[in-house]
């Protein structure tokens, strides 16, 4: 055996001894030269295992290492931050919102043309590496040990550059899905791997923001080739795998301007979903899949030229023409295009303020169960209460009215605002809710606004005079009692001056019905009542119907001097209206990506025992029959045929324009409107709120009847119609004083003096409006 080894060596060493017989000598010249330089020896032996220890250690790490390994499940399952939805009513989206807007595809999803595109551009030999390319492995070892040796040759150190590309669909996965966190780290931070040996030796050699270069790019490399290993595994071959990552890679991929995957990027730059690519569309699938490779470079702009972008599409155009997936024509045709993009929306929603009232809502529902992260995040969908039908009436009509303002006063263009609510009487459902005008000082309003329905504080005017009038009403009087429209002063706080109240028209009528004073909206009457009655009953009776904010107990609060949001002077005509109190909302609902339902909106209404409602709803409804009502237009029966009730407010030096008005009963609806300047500067002389706000209301609610989008509109019971029938037929005669069955509290007799402490100075009564 010795012997054949020995024949077999002979047979190997004879020709190159032969050829260079001073290898027979190299042997023992070696030994020689070692036994006279051992630490030279050592020296030479610790350099190569330093070289060998690194290499061995990124052989076993890549390659057997399988510890510390992201969780699969959540890849699997498709599970990452998609675009959130805010549904109306009827399931139309009102919003789309998220920190990363991303549309989820399968790989049949993906059109040809744009797999084709991506392949080229991106992973040509995808199908057929095992996440990593080994075979452009030279190529980019060569380049980014030419750059590195640039950056040593320029003075910059050692400092390790890895060339852009060379990066398999699979790697970019693995770095966007696996690795955001540590590819956000900066490079010069500690050594992020938690090896000792040859990490430590790396860094030592390269320097921690080498070294840290190095240990992403391997840990991109174990990952990338771990993945395909266990998707193989779980869907059972390797073309089953490749398809999976791909359809991650094509949800998942950052595409410039928040857009993430091919198909949320499709609908951004080209107005078009992905299933609209035909297979001839290479230039727009090119486009697509340029933008991968740098998006801050090459995500198209519409303001820009776009020229890097359309350098690099027809790159790609080449090279699918190269690998054969497009003909040669095809890709000339295409590389003559220009990049053509879609229009950008000039309004991101119709409801700007229903949507800010949802977020703010949904942080509120069950002591923090959700977050407005949990929808930016795509992990809920919430279905709203608004029609998104009816939001629009309201946001036209309320653009209507303002223009026609502006038409009387062309200083104010632009910025002159309003505010809208509409309620269904039922449950207090907002139906539409607009916060402000969608274009403001030359802005268009794309995203959630200020929201002048629930954030703004302002007076009411004499909009609060129904409180007024129930709360009298629940104290005795009725609509036909006999009450002075007189002059009326009231104190101003300091027990020796007094204020004297005025109407609108400065005029007095003497004793008459309350049903005509409140149809009127006599300011002297309004005060005389409150003052009657006592504030403290009448702010008790507004609460009790919706009004949360606090009101100043005094007589000023009677002609709407404490500021009120709108929304809670809707919910109170609402209240009035429907004999249930109920808490206005604007989620109907909340449910998972999988259409499970996380929340409903409880249905919770209760009954309002006040037999003075039905007196109440009579009264303001005869704001719009009788002469001289604040909403008589409403009662052209041709022009409008439509029965409603309701009440005009206009506030000091008409600062506000507001009317807020019913449909009879829980099948009807409520809508209130507020007219006015932010900075509250006056809206001008006659500028009241049946001239500014009262047709914006007309508008929203004939053009809501006529498509009847809330059902058919209920008529008023014929006990209240004949009340009011019969008042009409009395003409001048007038009934006889009504008794007051429930004992008043005179806090104060007409002329009288009173303590300082019962009322606070009714400096804000200067120049009520009563309209």
């Amino acid at each position: 055996m010795n012997d054949a080894i020995a024949v077999q060596r002979r047979t190997f060493w004879t020709p190159l001894i032969e050829r260079w017989p001073a290898l027979q000598e190299l042997g023992p010249r070696l030994k020689a030269w070692a036994r006279r330089r051992p630490r030279l020896l050592a020296s030479l032996g610790a350099v190569a295992l330093s070289i060998l220890l690194p290499v061995l250690w990124l052989v076993h790490h890549v390659h057997f290492d399988r510890s510390d390994l992201p969780d699969l499940g959540a890849l699997l399952r498709f599970e990452a931050p998609t675009i959130g939805t805010v549904r109306d009513a009827r399931g139309e989206v009102l919003i789309e919102l998220a920190h990363e807007y991303r549309r989820v595809v399968t790989f049949e999803q993906v059109p040809p043309i744009l797999q084709q595109a991506v392949l080229a551009a991106e992973d040509k030999r995808f199908f057929e590496h095992s996440g990593v390319d080994l075979r452009a492995l030279p190529r980019v070892v060569e380049k980014s040990g030419r750059r590195t040796w640039g950056e040593w040759r320029r003075g910059n150190g050692l400092r390790l550059r890895m060339p852009q590309g060379g990066s398999t669909i699979t790697q970019q996965l693995v770095r966007v899905y696996f690795l955001r966190e540590l590819t956000s780290r900066p490079d010069d931070a500690a050594v992020f791997h938690s090896g000792v040996g040859a990490p430590r030796l790396l860094s030592m050699a390269l320097g921690a923001r080498a070294a840290n270069k190095l240990l992403r790019k391997l840990e991109e490399v174990r990952l990338s080739f771990w993945l395909e290993e266990e998707l193989e595994k779980v869907y059972g071959s390797k073309e089953k795998a490749k398809r999976e990552i791909f359809a991650r890679y094509a949800s998942f991929i950052y595409l410039g301007d928040g857009r993430y995957g091919y198909e949320a990027a499709a609908e951004h730059y080209l107005g078009k979903s992905l299933a609209e690519l035909a297979p001839d569309d290479a230039a727009n699938a090119a486009m697509l899949a340029s933008i991968g490779k740098a998006p801050e470079n090459y995500a198209p702009q519409p303001a820009a030229d776009n020229r890097r972008l359309l350098d690099r599409r027809n790159q790609v155009l080449g090279l699918m023409a190269g690998n054969g997936y497009i003909d040669a024509g095809l890709a000339s045709r295409c590389r003559a295009k220009p990049i053509a993009l879609a229009e950008e929306k000039a309004v991101k929603t119709m409801a700007p303020a229903a949507v800010d009232h949802v977020l703010e809502e949904l942080t509120a529902i069950e002591k923090g169960r959700f977050e407005v992260t949990d929808l930016l995040q795509g992990r809920i969908v919430v279905t709203s209460t608004v029609d998104l039908r009816i939001q629009e009436i309201v946001n036209q009509a309320l653009e209507n009215g303002l223009r026609s303002y502006e038409k009387r006063h062309p200083a104010a263009r632009g910025s002159i605002q309003g505010s809208v609510v509409v309620l269904a009487n039922a449950d207090a459902a907002i139906l539409a809710e607009a916060g402000g005008r969608q274009v403001f000082k030359d802005r268009d309003n794309r995203y959630s606004d200020y929201n002048r329905v629930i954030d703004s504080l302002r007076q009411p005017g004499s909009a609060m005079k129904p409180l007024v009038y129930l709360a009298a009403l629940e104290s005795g009087y009725s609509l036909d009692t006999l009450v002075p429209d007189e002059p009326i002063e009231v104190p101003m706080g300091d027990g020796e001056t007094f204020k004297s109240i005025d109407n609108y028209d400065f005029e007095y009528k003497g004793e008459i019905p309350l049903r005509q004073a409140l149809a009127e909206s006599r300011n002297t009457v309004a005060v005389w009542l409150a003052r009657e009655i006592g504030m403290r009953r009448v702010i008790h009776t507004a609460h009790e119907m919706g009004i949360k904010s606090p009101l100043e107990p005094n007589l000023a609060t009677a002609l709407g001097a404490s500021e009120v949001r709108l929304l809670e002077l809707a919910d109170a005509y609402r209240a009035i209206a429907s004999g249930v109190r109920a808490e206005p909302h604007v989620i109907e609902r909340v449910g998972d990506m999988n259409g499970r339902r996380l929340y409903q909106a409880p249905r919770e209404t209760r009954s309002i025992d006040s037999p003075a409602l039905a007196a109440l709803r009579e009264g303001l409804r005869g704001s719009v029959r009788l002469p001289g009502g604040t909403a008589r237009v409403l009662d052209r029966r041709r022009e409008f045929p439509i029965a409603v009730m309701g009440k005009t407010g206009t506030t000091s030096e008409h600062r506000d324009a507001i009317f807020v008005g019913s449909t009879y009963g829980g099948e009807g609806i409520t809508v209130a409107v507020r007219v006015g300047f932010d900075d509250n500067r006056p809206l001008g002389e006659q500028e009241t709120g049946g001239k500014v706000a009262l047709p914006i209301f007309r508008e929203i609610l004939l053009r809501i009847h006529q498509q009847e989008l809330h059902g058919k509109t209920p008529r008023f019971p014929r006990e209240i119609e004949a009340g009011i029938d019969a008042y009409l037929a009395s003409s001048g005669e007038r009934p006889a004083l009504s008794p007051v069955a429930a004992p008043r509290q005179p806090e104060v007799v007409i002329g009288s003096t009173v303590p300082a402490s019962t009322f606070e100075p009714a400096k804000k009564l200067e120049g009520p409006s009563g309209r």
